[in-house]
């Protein structure tokens, strides 16, 4: 009786064992689909954008690559380099305007017209059509088919004035999007952050205590100079991707971020 007693109790708790086994295993893929982060690189093609292609490769995750016009005609190595962007399945392009506003954004959001004519001349350079999905110089602006939100950083002034220059940037048929959260550089393109930082800021995040434009949708930005050899840029986000990978994070395209439908 005591040996068929222990074989029952030990039978029940393998059945236990195995059914919560099975349970997590059925529901993680959509708790992993459920936190999707979204690559973004500006700025490129510069030093560090063949770095970050040749992780992308590597590491099979899609990702979007923010270019700017000027930057994209100033060498042939920097059209061969936005060509094999274009090229690779799970890479996105898109517009990062023609002249990053020459980094004098409040001149540059003074005329409508002006940063109108500024996006569509990118557009020409890099070879995209509308809609195209977009990324103003220095503003954290969404303007998509269901989401529209301003740039908070700026004062309610600067807002006001520049309003219009988003809404016709969106009208003339581009896609804009902002960012949830940065992996930011000193300036020099050297980042802020350690990889384990970024990626305990990031669970942060997703603990709930930060509310994101689309829930469980995190924009990640970062900039082409981040990684560059200098700051063994190729190591670093290498170890990044495989890190978020490891506490179940998804990646997303950037088409699907937000669906017409």
């Amino acid at each position: 009786m005591t040996t068929g007693k222990r074989r029952g109790v030990t039978a029940s708790a393998i059945a236990v064992v195995w059914f919560f086994t099975a349970f997590v295993l059925a529901c993680w893929p959509t708790q992993a689909a459920d936190r999707t982060i979204y690559l973004t690189f500006d700025d490129g093609p510069l030093d560090g954008t063949s770095n970050i292609l040749d992780v992308l490769q590597a590491e099979n995750v899609p990702a979007t690559m923010f270019m700017v016009g000027l930057h994209a005609k100033s060498s042939p190595e920097s059209k061969a380099l936005v060509a094999r962007a274009k090229s690779m399945p799970l890479v996105t392009v898109g517009n990062h305007s023609y002249s990053h506003a020459y980094n004098r954004y409040r001149r540059f959001y003074a005329d409508t017209e002006a940063v109108v004519a500024d996006m569509v001349r990118a557009n020409a350079v890099l070879g995209l059509e509308a809609p195209t999905h977009a990324r103003l110089p220095g503003r954290n602006v969404f303007r998509l088919p269901n989401i529209s939100t301003n740039d908070l950083s700026i004062d309610q002034h600067e807002r006001n004035v520049e309003q219009p220059d988003y809404e016709f940037v969106a009208a003339t048929g581009f896609w804009l999007y902002g960012w949830d959260h940065e992996w930011v550089h000193d300036g020099t393109g050297k980042p802020v952050q350690s990889v384990t930082r970024l990626v305990s800021e990031i669970d942060h995040m997703f603990s709930g205590k930060v509310r994101f434009v689309r829930p469980n949708r995190l924009i990640l930005l970062m900039h082409d100079e981040m990684f560059r050899d200098t700051f063994n840029g190729t190591a670093n986000l290498t170890a990044l991707i495989q890190g978020l990978r490891q506490r179940g994070y998804s990646f997303g395209h950037i088409p699907d971020y937000d669906p017409l439908n």
